[in-house]
C-alpha cells in the first residue's frame, strides 16, 4: 500500500474521489433545494475549492505555497466553465441535470489533474524534486 501511495496519480485519484464526492453531494443537494444546475454547480465549486487546494497541495503535489492559490483558482474557473458546458450539452442530449453532472465527472477529473500537474503546481521535474524531498510516510 505504501508503494502504491508513492505514485502521484494514485494520490490524486484518491484525494480527488473524496473531493469529487463532496462536491457532487453539494451539487445534488443544491439541485434538490431547487437551484438551477449552473448555480448549484457554482456553489458546490466555491465551497469545495479551498478544501481541494489544501488536500491536493498537501497530499498530492506536496506544495501548499499560498502563492499558488491564484493559479489554482484560475485553473478551477477554467475547469468549472468546461464542466458547465459539458453538463449543458449532455442536458441538450436529453440527460437529467443529475445524470449529466455525474457523466461529466471523468473528463473534468482528467482535465483538472493535467492542469494542476503542469500549470498550477509545476513541471514534472519540480514534482519529482518535491516527491524526493517529502517521501510518503
Amino acid at each position: 500500500m505504501k508503494h502504491l501511495l508513492s505514485h502521484q496519480l494514485v494520490r490524486f485519484v484518491l484525494v480527488g474521489c473524496v473531493n469529487t464526492g463532496f462536491s457532487y453531494a453539494l451539487y445534488a443537494l443544491f439541485l434538490w433545494l431547487g437551484l438551477n444546475f449552473a448555480l448549484a454547480n457554482l456553489l458546490a465549486f466555491v465551497i469545495s475549492l479551498l478544501f481541494s487546494f489544501v488536500m491536493q497541495g498537501s497530499l498530492v503535489f506536496r506544495n501548499l505555497a499560498l502563492r499558488l492559490l491564484w493559479r489554482f483558482v484560475l485553473a478551477w474557473v477554467l475547469v468549472y466553465l468546461f464542466n458547465i458546458g459539458l453538463i449543458a450539452v449532455l442536458m441538450q442530449m436529453g440527460q437529467s441535470a443529475y445524470l449529466a453532472g455525474a457523466l461529466a465527472l471523468v473528463p473534468v477529473i482528467l482535465l483538472s489533474y493535467l492542469i494542476q500537474k503542469f500549470v498550477v503546481f509545476g513541471t514534472p521535474q519540480v514534482q519529482r524534486a518535491a516527491d524526493a524531498a517529502h517521501p510518503s510516510p
